[in-house]
């Protein structure tokens, strides 16, 4: 998928002033049914989206320490 116009990004509080982050925009969300993430370093490249019980399902994992080493 390609940017959707009309996107807003934003970064995790949690990233500060790096750049090595992704972006997610919610704000499409009533009119395409999706959330969509990209890489903060290639804002024109590739955008990944992901319905909304995708996306619950990728963070839960995050705050239950499922992706940590």
């Amino acid at each position: 998928m390609t940017d959707q116009p009309g996107a807003i990004w934003r970064t995790s509080s949690y990233s500060g002033n790096q750049s090595t982050c992704v972006e997610v925009a919610t704000n499409l969300l009533d009119r395409t049914g999706r959330i969509m993430v990209r890489d903060s370093k290639d804002p024109d490249g590739p955008v990944l989206s992901f319905t909304p019980a995708e996306w619950e399902a990728f963070t839960a994992g995050v705050r239950d320490g499922e992706f940590s080493p």
